[in-house]
């Protein structure tokens, strides 16, 4: 009986327990079906990268993808979104759907539309297989962090969203899948595939309207796209066009690839918002995606068919070797920028940037020339050039007079093109720039 009975109680347990094994093993079945393949989430990464998202969308010092970076508008500070999957403070509770429409048209689960610093014009051309892979990523390969979204520092009734929407509906693009028939060779196709849509590369370079939208979002719509943006942050983005002194049209593809990839080529060095996008996207992304963006680029015509080719031209160098600098500003390129950049204004190769034929010191606009005189530059290293450059400030010594003589004589030797300078630019610039005075020597004092 006692037998029976504990033979009775045996066979209870063991169906219990595999009953809960099968329980467990059929929710675990469950759970690793709903997670994407790892190759899906580094894919997601990939296009990440490519999108330059993490510079966006993570402040100085901050966790990745946490949001909090503060965007100066005309209308006010706005603040990027956390965007990592907390499932209270980030994106942890979109859906698929939620996401895509987040990022492809601009408008939040809630309905509410995205200011348009989310480059979402740009990225409503991003294919389905693209985004899938990024949801991926989003929600299995970034780490939660929960941190509060800042609101707006806009005052009502500009903080309103409903003109947004409205902006949205006028301007925005309508998502459809990005079509490269338009190009006849495949390479050039992925390429403007990269730049139209995920590099969102026409949100800087692209001049706007008054009503802030990009006067073009592809090259079949105008020479607008790529032309040149105007300031953000003190800088003004250059044309990635094929003029000849302030475009690529004296880039081959090859320069343009070093550039992406280490910041860096015969011609110049990035510097201001270029250099997140080399640090945190362009480094990062395989060399026929860096190819095939360099190609697409060579293949858009110069904006300004009146731009002359660039040519050297010695005199100044001449001078300058023979210590005369009596022109204007000679003086103070002789004693503050010479030991790099040479008297010949060919700098050392992708150590310091060449002066002469530089497309940012010949362009219309001097804001980039000037803030990078007046805030000094930083150029970090990369996975293919990894030494580190740094261009001192020269704002806390330099008077905006002398800021403009100089500025003047860079843009107008060894063949450059650029017109003049005046105190008054120098003195608009400074205003926007923080130029800090480094720690003087004990008992030394700065006279002005």
């Amino acid at each position: 009986m006692k037998k029976n009975l504990f033979s009775a109680c045996a066979n209870v347990a063991r169906a219990t327990v595999s009953g809960a094994a099968i329980a467990t093993f059929t929710s675990f079945a469950a759970h690793a079906a709903e997670l994407p393949n790892a190759a899906l989430v580094a894919h997601g990464e990939y296009l990440a990268r490519a999108g330059d998202c993490i510079a966006c969308h993570t402040p100085q010092g901050g966790k990745p993808f946490a949001g909090g970076l503060k965007f100066d508008t005309p209308i006010g500070a706005i603040y990027s979104t956390n965007i990592t999957p907390d499932a209270n403070t980030g994106i942890g509770k979109w859906s698929y759907d939620d996401f895509a429409r987040a990022v492809r048209q601009g408008v939040r689960p809630n309905g509410e539309t995205l200011y348009p610093a989310m480059p979402y014009p740009s990225y409503a051309r991003l294919s389905d297989d693209d985004m899938k892979a990024l949801y991926a990523y989003f929600m299995h390969g970034v780490a939660p962090v929960q941190a509060q979204n800042r609101a707006v520092d806009i005052p009502w009734p500009l903080s309103m969203r409903w003109p947004l929407g409205a902006w949205r509906m006028l301007f925005a693009p309508k998502v459809q899948a990005f079509d490269g028939a338009h190009y006849n060779d495949a390479i050039v196709a992925r390429g403007a595939y990269l730049v139209q849509g995920l590099g969102h590369c026409g949100a800087c370079h692209t001049p706007r309207a008054r009503t802030m939208q990009e006067l073009a979002l592809t090259d079949r719509e105008g020479d607008d796209f790529l032309a040149g943006g105007g300031p953000i942050d003190g800088w003004v983005p250059s044309s990635l066009r094929g003029n000849p002194r302030t475009g690529l049209g004296s880039w081959n593809e090859d320069d343009i690839v070093q550039f992406l990839k280490a910041g860096r080529n015969l011609h110049t060095a990035a510097f201001g918002g270029m250099t997140d996008v080399v640090q945190h996207s362009m480094q990062h992304m395989n060399d026929a995606d860096l190819l095939a963006i360099a190609r697409y680029l060579k293949t858009l015509p110069a904006s300004d068919p009146k731009e002359t080719p660039y040519a050297y031209d010695p005199a100044a160098a001449n001078k300058l070797q023979n210590g005369d600098a009596s022109a204007r500003g000679a003086a103070v390129y002789r004693d503050n920028c010479m030991a790099c950049h040479r008297s010949d204004g060919r700098g050392y190769t992708r150590v310091f940037p060449a002066l002469g034929g530089n497309p940012v010191v010949q362009g219309k606009d001097p804001t980039s020339l000037i803030h990078v005189l007046l805030s000094g530059s930083a150029l970090e290293g990369t996975k293919s050039a990894p030494s580190s450059f740094t261009m001192p400030a020269f704002g806390w010594r330099l008077s905006d007079q002398e800021v403009a003589d100089v500025s003047t004589f860079v843009r107008a030797s060894w063949g450059n093109a650029g017109t003049p300078v005046s105190a008054e630019d120098v003195a608009r610039v400074r205003k926007t720039v923080t130029a800090s005075t480094p720690a003087l020597p004990p008992g030394a004092t700065l006279k002005r």
